[in-house]
């Protein structure tokens, strides 16, 4: 049994990796400042520190065997009109956080990173050398805290492990997505199906895919969580290795559409829009690294399945809430 340190462990990724480190047999601390994440987010079982990562310095000691890094600001749009937040949070609290590592002789850490480090992709699937050139300042900053871990392991004999996810979706058990604001497109269609919102926009038409929709890589969060744990067998003190984790295929905005329309039997009612600004035609990774450093290979590829576990959550929730 090892014990961990989980930032960010109330949100959606982090409570869901809580949840299988908890299932593994393993002592978990979650440290969440609850400013995105909500308190049933915090698996039982685990000790609960309410902070920010700034705050790890007093909850870390040599007890811990590593930290799980999921604590960050998270909006594109809100990293555009208030950057100053994002290199705040993200870049000078993550240093906070692997000072306190070092002080405390925590020596291993898996980072919570992003597909939105590669920006626009000169080709697809994206695979780890592809260039990095975010569009962004949240990806701007996933991308300096990567370096900043780099530099960490070549100086100071950290092992680490930084993913970079694609689009996480799906739900495990009582685990699942709720943003407020609510940005991700399988969200927003609930909304549309539950007559929370009129209609769902689709975002361009004329896109040079096979239905002229954008396409994306979606990966259940389950697989997602399942990459963490072996992330921490993998990582090797003075190196840090970044693995990219997505399906491998995408699915086009129309298709996640219709895949909703198929889980709920609900009308889905879609209204055409004007491209976004920026939006890539086709963003899907190369998970090949992943396969075959980490061993991982997700298990849960297909579309419905991921639609139907975040649905079964979103009623859940909504009951909850009635």
């Amino acid at each position: 049994m090892s014990k961990y340190l989980v930032t960010g462990g109330a949100g959606y990724v982090g409570s869901v990796v809580a949840a299988h480190l908890l299932e593994a047999g393993h002592q978990v601390t979650v440290l969440d400042d609850l400013s995105t994440g909500f308190p049933a987010g915090v698996p039982s079982g685990a000790e609960f520190v309410r902070g920010r990562i700034q705050d790890a310095v007093e909850v870390l000691d040599g007890s811990y065997d590593a930290v799980l890094h999921f604590a960050a600001s998270s909006q594109v749009g809100e990293s555009v009109a208030d950057p100053e937040k994002y290199w705040r949070n993200n870049v000078a609290g993550s240093l906070e956080l692997v000072s306190a590592m070092r002080k405390a002789g925590v020596r291993k850490l898996v980072f919570s990173s992003t597909a939105a480090v590669y920006g626009e992709p000169e080709s697809v699937p994206i695979a780890e050398t592809s260039r990095t050139s975010p569009t962004n300042t949240y990806g701007a900053t996933k991308l300096a805290v990567d370096h900043l871990i780099a530099s960490e392991c070549a100086a100071h004999g950290l092992a680490a492990v930084s993913l970079r996810y694609f689009n996480v979706a799906g739900a495990y058990g009582s685990y699942g997505e709720r943003h407020e604001p609510e940005s991700h497109l399988i969200p927003l269609v609930f909304q549309a199906a539950l007559g929370k919102r009129p209609h769902i926009a689709v975002f361009g038409d004329d896109y040079p895919t096979p239905d002229g929709t954008c396409i994306r890589d979606y990966i259940h969060v389950a697989d997602l969580a399942e990459a963490h744990l072996l992330a921490l067998d993998a990582a090797r003190p003075g190196e840090h290795l970044v693995c990219n984790l997505g399906n491998g295929s995408g699915f086009s905005v129309r298709e996640v559409i219709e895949s909703v329309r198929r889980v709920t039997g609900r009308e889905i009612p879609v209204v055409t829009a004007e491209r976004r600004p920026g939006d890539p035609a086709v963003l899907v990774a190369s998970a090949q690294r992943a396969q075959e450093v980490l061993g991982w290979r997700p298990s849960r590829p297909q579309l419905d399945d991921i639609v139907a576990d975040a649905w079964n959550f979103t009623l859940a929730l909504d009951g909850a809430a009635s």
